[in-house]
């Protein structure tokens, strides 16, 4: 059954909510200014995975925006007139909590990107679990060129991408083309812009058929030992195996499999 409804709590819908068999797409609704993370849209946004985290029903997120552009980054109106740089940390670690709020989301993230993402938008693709990426799109890390580094953006850029391809998107500030990001690992496949939509719904409609009580053990289990040297990873996926191993949906996939037919989740 599908659902349309926004997302924000206010008149403006500047975030858009849809819901259709299993995947959840959220659309940012600023293309006025380029889709820019202002501090409501950002708290639209963390409201809103918080309440997805909770939602059964939805087993795959789709976050993409309207207009030309993916998104520009923070609203530099709004950083304009912060006066204190303790205002300004305060804004950042409200972004930060809803960036880590997508990676604690026990459903996956799919990143569709169209036209330009910069500086935090970079940032959103490089938090989102994959991103499918327009042939006319474009990436940048540019605050060098405005006189003040990337530094939050760069968390999620250095860990998505090689080290030296993450400075060189922070230290010249100029914009890549789809074949660089996904050389450098930034996104996990191109294809040509009237595709794009069909591509999304391939991949999420795919996610959505597996166990959502494997998806989310995996996703957590991914993030977490990543982070691990290989020792302690090892230790903590083997844990993690015994709780995988005797979830319901594991008995039942491996049960469908011998019976040659498809499985019915159960979701724990």
């Amino acid at each position: 059954m599908s659902r349309t409804k926004p997302a924000t709590r206010s008149n403006t819908n500047i975030l858009l909510r849809e819901d259709q068999d299993g995947v959840t797409t959220l659309t940012l609704n600023r293309p006025e200014s380029g889709n820019s993370l202002s501090h409501a849209l950002v708290d639209e946004l963390q409201e809103t995975f918080q309440e997805i985290a909770l939602d059964a029903n939805v087993r795959v997120v789709v976050l993409t925006a309207n207009g030309k552009l993916f998104c520009t980054g923070h609203d530099l109106k709004e950083s304009v007139s912060t006066k204190q740089a303790e205002d300004k940390r305060a804004a950042n670690v409200t972004c930060a909590a809803m960036l880590q709020s997508m990676l604690e989301l026990p459903q996956p993230i799919i990143a569709k990107v169209r036209g330009v993402a910069t500086a935090a938008g970079c940032e959103l693709v490089a938090t989102c679990d994959l991103a499918i990426a327009s042939d006319k799109s474009k990436f940048a890390t540019p605050g060098v060129n405005i006189g003040l580094w990337c530094l939050s953006p760069q968390v999620a850029v250095s860990r998505t991408i090689a080290p030296k391809h993450a400075l060189q998107m922070l230290l010249r500030g100029k914009l890549i083309d789809a074949d660089t990001a996904i050389r450098f690992g930034l996104i996990n496949e191109i294809v040509p812009d009237e595709e794009l939509d069909d591509r999304v719904r391939e991949w999420a409609c795919d996610l959505a058929s597996k166990s959502p009580y494997t998806i989310a053990l995996g996703k957590e289990s991914f993030y977490r030992q990543i982070e691990m040297n290989r020792r302690d990873a090892y230790n903590y996926v083997n844990e993690v195996m015994t709780r995988a191993f005797n979830s319901r949906d594991a008995k039942e996939g491996i049960t469908a499999f011998l019976e040659k037919r498809d499985p019915n989740w159960k979701g724990c």
